[in-house]
């Protein structure tokens, strides 16, 4: 069974329902990268990176962490993560101390400003969403959409 992805008015991509995971794997990273592109372009211009989002959300969920974990965790490299650490350091958004174990490391935490722009961020972004979802998708396809996440969700850990 050959199932079509359209992917705007002109382009529609054919993806055997399963078959063939190199077909699903293009078709789904072209939906994703067309949604992340979509929701960053919504953002004012000065918001914070993507990488910088991920990192803020990371340290709020899962607490105090080392920049070498951090760029770890986020499948960076060390230089990355310092560059991103070092623009949220600039802004506020995180505060560099040093380990309480390890005097000669330190770790990052996210601090209440942090917490306000990521909550402000994904207030923004998850409003979109629920405005489209609502106006041009029913309740069926609002299911459907349901029924996938955890599969999205297991596929992210296993990247």
């Amino acid at each position: 069974m050959i199932s079509l992805l359209l992917l705007n008015m002109d382009e529609e991509i054919a993806v055997a329902a399963g078959d063939d995971a190199a077909s699903v794997g293009a078709a789904l990273r072209l939906a994703v990268s067309r949604i992340a592109r979509r929701l960053r372009q919504t953002h004012a211009v000065g918001d914070i990176t993507l990488s910088g989002a991920s990192v803020l959300a990371r340290l709020s969920r899962e607490g105090a962490d080392s920049p070498g974990s951090l760029a770890e965790s986020e499948r960076v490299r060390p230089q990355a993560m310092a560059a991103t650490l070092a623009a949220l350091e600039e802004r506020g958004l995180v505060r560099r101390t040093q380990d309480p174990a390890d005097g000669r490391r330190s770790v990052m935490t996210v601090t209440e400003e942090g917490r306000q722009v990521l909550m402000d961020r994904r207030s923004e972004s998850v409003q979109r969403l629920a405005d489209v979802l609502g106006r041009e998708f029913t309740a069926e396809e609002r299911n459907a959409l349901v029924g996938v996440l955890p599969l999205l969700d297991r596929l992210a850990e296993r990247l």
